[in-house]
């Protein structure tokens, strides 16, 4: 019932046939005192009106607990990982190498799987930031996109904010993926059965770095001449116990 009684209200504020505030000059005592009474009526309504649209809104109820969670923002993401866009360095040295720029983005809350943005996040890592785009554009997964977005932003956040000169000489120095929340709904089976359903978010965070990319990002696994001579050197590390030089 609270929605005719809410449009009720909203014609009376809305509507056209308003009483006069001006009173005609030949009008009777009669029509003077029925005139006030209906302003003071009028105005009785508008002032309950609005107390009840004012109520109403207050009182909201949402049956979709997707819809509140968004609405409400209960996971804001990452909160640390911005705030090292505010770190102040102290000054350097004439003889120091200049410290290239570092910029950190991140994106809360992606309706994706974290597992799957795990290994986008990983593959990207140690590449350059054009290479990392050309490579995004062409693979068949859909974070692939999303992640793609993320760096174009940070890519433009590092000229605006960071003193990028050239936005292509930037690399990727960290790439990772982290769990948001899981919501839990029912899926309807045969035979009067149902299922669990989890509707799965993830954030994403990058930090991008000036300058061009490492040549191995991750240790090359060692050759045989590596292992060898670390195999011997474990030999020759050994001591008797409870000996002499132990």
């Amino acid at each position: 019932m609270a929605a005719p009684v809410t449009q009720c209200f909203r014609r009376l504020l809305t509507s056209s046939r308003t009483f006069s505030t001006v009173i005609p000059a030949t009008a009777s005592v009669q029509q003077t005192w029925k005139h006030q009474r209906s302003c003071t009526f009028r105005d009785s309504i508008l002032a309950c009106s609005a107390a009840f649209l004012q109520h109403q809104q207050r009182c909201t109820l949402h049956t979709s607990a997707v819809l509140e969670w968004k609405k409400a923002g209960m996971n804001p993401g990452p909160t640390k990982w911005p705030k090292y866009n505010q770190v102040v360095w102290e000054p350097q040295k004439p003889d120091e190498p200049r410290r290239p720029a570092e910029i950190f983005h991140h994106r809360a809350n992606i309706k994706y799987s974290p597992k799957k943005l795990w290994y986008i996040a990983s593959w990207i890592r140690g590449m350059s930031i054009d290479e990392a785009i050309k490579q995004l554009s062409f693979h068949p997964q859909v974070g692939s996109h999303t992640v793609k977005e993320i760096l174009l932003e940070a890519q433009d956040l590092a000229v605006k904010n960071h003193g990028v000169e050239y936005k292509s000489n930037l690399w990727i120095a960290e790439s990772l993926a982290g769990r948001s929340s899981y919501i839990k709904g029912l899926r309807r089976h045969g035979r009067a059965r149902y299922g669990m359903v989890e509707y799965k978010y993830c954030h994403y965070m990058v930090k991008l770095q000036e300058g061009s990319p490492p040549e191995h990002y991750y240790p090359p696994p060692p050759n045989h001449w590596q292992m060898m001579e670390e195999y011997l050197a474990n030999w020759r590390r050994r001591t008797v116990l409870n000996g002499l030089k132990s």
